[in-house]
């Protein structure tokens, strides 16, 4: 007899995932795909961070690894915290895991008991949701729009806290959108979360490093909520070490060990080598980080570019990660062939089977009239999906 938890059964599949696997069987059968589904850096791990990897085995580390992880790795973060962010957390309040998945996962279990409200900012990043649902928190979404350059205001936050309100997800640099909140703008937001001490507040700050205009700000280097400010971040987009499954959080001492004993029973400590390449990465003076962020930054002006160009769609040049996020509200309702688009979906299969550009739907953001296009490929793949883009588009009416 088959039986599956109510909890699993709950969960949907990531969109992000399953068009990159989509993608992945058009071009078995010899279909020339161009995707820009996956939030994944095209570049490869650095040297330096890649001998770091191989010592590592030549020097055995081999055996289980402390929990939070290796207490060199956690100094190191902890360096990396008050130097390039003036965050000042110690080795016990640092907790490493795989990914930041599993970072974000580990705090919303540990801090939400069934009803509690988690507040997401729309357009949220996709495994947001799942999340608060598989820990059985109640999902409260602020929607905002494209002409507002996708951020919320304080009027909206204080709107939508209530006395159940436990948690709110917070994310700039933001996937999927690409926008990024200013010191003044943030400090609009903790004017209000000052009032609501009650509120824990989680900071995903894993695109910090791909930031394109003033510098990355950490939210908890507001002094009045720095002790309810959970940061998470990892090595994997900084430093093109996705596959590595390396995320670290800095958080409240209490916060932290009751992270650390969820993760004894679930995980134990994450991969021993891939804690030495990311003690390599944190630490490493080489300038891998400032040239990929060069590369987006030149990425980012070609797409918004040649995406302006396309009459009906709504762009907004994004300030930080490697995502734009089209507004595609005028093609909803338009045909072709006798099939109708009716919702961001629709557009965005339409675009995979007319176009061979696989992007993924807003539906799966809480954002049902855009799309989200990834330019972590090269240029010339970049001007050639907008060129089939264009032309697929095109043909609505």
């Amino acid at each position: 007899m088959e039986h599956i938890s109510r909890r699993v059964q709950a969960l949907s599949v990531s969109q992000t995932l399953a068009m990159a696997q989509k993608s992945r069987e058009l071009k078995e059968q010899g279909i020339d795909v161009i995707s820009l589904s996956l939030g994944e850096p095209d570049f490869n791990t650095p040297d330096d961070i890649k001998e770091a990897a191989k010592k590592a085995i030549d020097d055995n580390y081999s055996f289980y690894p402390p929990v939070p992880g290796y207490g060199d790795l956690r100094q190191a973060i902890a360096n990396k915290f008050r130097e390039e962010n003036g965050l000042d957390y110690s080795p016990e309040q640092i907790i490493v895991s795989a990914g930041g998945k599993h970072t974000l996962i580990n705090i919303l279990i540990s801090v939400v008991d069934p009803g509690d409200e988690v507040i997401l900012l729309a357009p949220y990043w996709v495994s947001y949701l799942d999340h608060v649902t598989f820990s059985e928190g109640k999902p409260v979404i602020i929607q905002t729009t494209i002409d507002s350059d996708f951020k919320v205001t304080p009027e909206q936050l204080e709107a939508a806290i209530t006395p159940r309100t436990r948690v709110l997800i917070f994310n700039s640099p933001s996937n999927p959108t690409g926008m990024v909140y200013t010191r003044d703008e943030m400090a609009g937001l903790v004017r209000v979360l000052e009032k609501y001490p009650e509120v824990i507040i989680i900071s995903d700050e894993i695109y910090e490093h791909i930031t394109f205009s003033g510098e990355h700000i950490s939210l908890a280097t507001f002094s009045s909520i720095t002790d309810r400010v959970v940061t998470v971040n990892g090595v994997s987009k900084g430093y093109a070490m996705t596959g590595w499954r390396i995320g670290y959080m800095g958080a409240p001492l209490w916060l932290a060990k009751a992270c650390n004993k969820l993760q004894g029973q679930f995980t134990s400590g994450v991969c021993s080598i891939a804690q030495r390449a990311a003690l390599a990465a944190v630490t490493s003076k080489s300038d891998a980080r400032v040239k990929m962020r060069e590369a987006f930054l030149r990425r980012r002006d070609l797409i918004c570019r040649l995406l302006d160009e396309i009459p009906g769609l709504k762009v907004r040049v994004p300030q930080g990660a490697f995502y734009v996020m089209p507004d595609i509200s005028n093609f909803v309702g338009m045909s072709y062939n006798g099939k109708t688009m009716r919702n961001a979906d629709d557009i965005t299969f339409f675009i995979l089977e007319e176009a061979r550009v696989a992007v993924v739907s807003g539906s799966a953001f809480g954002a049902d009239n855009c799309i989200r296009i990834s330019y972590a490929t090269s240029d010339e793949r970049i001007t050639e999906a907008v060129k089939r883009i264009r032309e697929a588009l095109g043909k609505l009416a």
